[in-house]
């Protein structure tokens, strides 16, 4: 390893700080420069909309790494202090403190931000986003105590753990989704049934089928909610969740090639030498699903800052890791693995109880198996990322069959596999 290498992270989220920790494990012992627009040290999401929120787990717990690891490891910690500038040609990064900093390899963990209510009254007070730690913060000290009437605008994953966290706080919960059920993009109509029914059962008013026209307030403040029919919701606070987008202006306006994303090959390397993206920011060529996909989920960034880093290193990288998602909501746990998406299957089998929630569905498509799902069930995703990964034909009705173990779905090379002890 070259000493005298520089290495510059920009996005000090999971993905930069977890190819940070790579960078080091893996034997680099040149100059590592990890660069934060926020002050707060790397933090995980997940926590900000599910156990953080709930107050079921304290702050501390969505930290990365311990304070003192970054002067351990020596990786320079830069916070508070956003991108600006990108040189390619120059190999060269400007800070907004007006700092240059020069690297060998660069990665770009940049993330994404909260997409805006595009409504009259969308910035009064009282109005939440959740992406960042301190959105985080407000929230719960808003939900803490219940008793208030919360408007949440969007039926997906955030919309829905948000829900679910103001409920479990003792408040009084609408939900407005456009769509006729939540979630239908990620999982489709039937199961995003599934979830309506979850939220409608533990007390919570779901208006699909239903847009906002404005949000009105008073001296300053959000007060309802007015949909598109005109109807008026109280509310003592707003939580919008409508989907995010990927912050790709550095990229951009430096001119790497940007499509929905930062554009990048299956060893995470972009359109530029020596520039790398990963995380919610990267749109990635996927080997196994034959296209380029964008992930905006905790696994991506947990595994794909690492991949980025061994790819800058020079190391041989193919990232195909099948994509997985999780959430928690009230007393329904769910694991989510592969991409189905509109149009992508044509086929739903369960196996299990439905009706109580406790059952995996996979979705299918020319008989193999794209996604797998699994509801209050566990210790199956292994086996169900196989089953994707093989791409092999499977019997539908040996699939929904529960005596029949999930192995013996695979092909033989690939229960060998499965079967074989760890570290063979």
């Amino acid at each position: 390893m070259n000493e005298h290498e520089t290495f510059v992270i920009v996005g000090a989220g999971l993905a930069g700080a977890k190819a940070a920790q790579t960078l080091r494990e893996e034997g680099f012992t040149g100059r590592i420069q990890l660069v934060g627009a926020e002050t707060e040290r790397p933090y995980e999401r997940p926590p900000l909309s599910k156990a953080y929120l709930t107050g079921a787990a304290e702050r501390d717990t969505a930290y990365v790494h311990p304070a003192a690891w970054y002067d351990e490891q020596d990786v320079e910690l830069i916070t508070g202090n956003a991108a600006r500038s990108l040189d390619v040609a120059a190999h060269e990064v400007t800070l907004d403190g007006g700092e240059r900093l020069r690297y060998d390899r660069l990665l770009l963990t940049t993330g994404a931000s909260p997409r805006r209510l595009p409504v009259p009254g969308a910035d009064l007070d009282g109005v939440h986003y959740l992406r960042r730690i301190q959105d985080a913060d407000r929230l719960r000290a808003a939900l803490t105590g219940g008793g208030r009437r919360v408007v949440v605008i969007g039926g997906g994953w955030i919309g829905l753990e948000t829900a679910a966290a103001a409920r479990g706080h003792g408040n009084e919960v609408t939900i407005v989704e456009p769509q006729p059920t939540p979630l239908r993009a990620a999982l489709g109509e039937e199961l995003g049934q599934m979830f309506a029914d979850l939220h409608r059962d533990n007390g919570v008013d779901l208006r699909t089928g239903t847009g906002v026209r404005e949000l009105a307030g008073h001296d300053g403040r959000v007060t309802a909610v007015v949909t598109d029919g005109g109807e008026r919701l109280p509310a003592d606070l707003v939580i919008v969740g409508v989907g995010v987008r990927p912050d790709t202006e550095l990229a951009e306006s430096a001119g790497l090639e940007v499509d929905d994303g930062i554009v990048v090959d299956e060893a995470l390397r972009t359109s530029a030498p020596d520039i790398y993206a990963a995380g919610d920011v990267a749109n990635a060529y996927h080997p196994l699903l034959g296209r380029r996909l964008r992930v905006e989920h905790w696994a991506n960034a947990l595994n794909g800052g690492p991949a980025a880093a061994r790819s800058m290193l020079g190391r041989h990288v193919v990232y195909d890791r099948v994509p997985y998602f999780y959430t928690d909501q009230y007393d329904l746990g769910m694991e989510y693995s592969g991409h189905a998406g509109p149009g992508g299957y044509d086929r739903l089998v369960y196996r299990g109880d439905r009706r109580g929630r406790r059952f995996i569905a996979f979705w299918l498509s020319g008989g193999r198996v794209v996604a797998g799902m699994n509801v209050n069930m566990w210790d199956v995703t292994g086996d169900i990322q196989a089953l994707i990964r093989s791409a092999a034909p499977v019997d539908p009705q040996r699939l929904a069959n529960t005596d029949v173990p999930l192995v013996d779905l695979l092909p033989a090379r690939m229960r060998e596999e499965e079967s074989r002890p760890s570290g063979d």
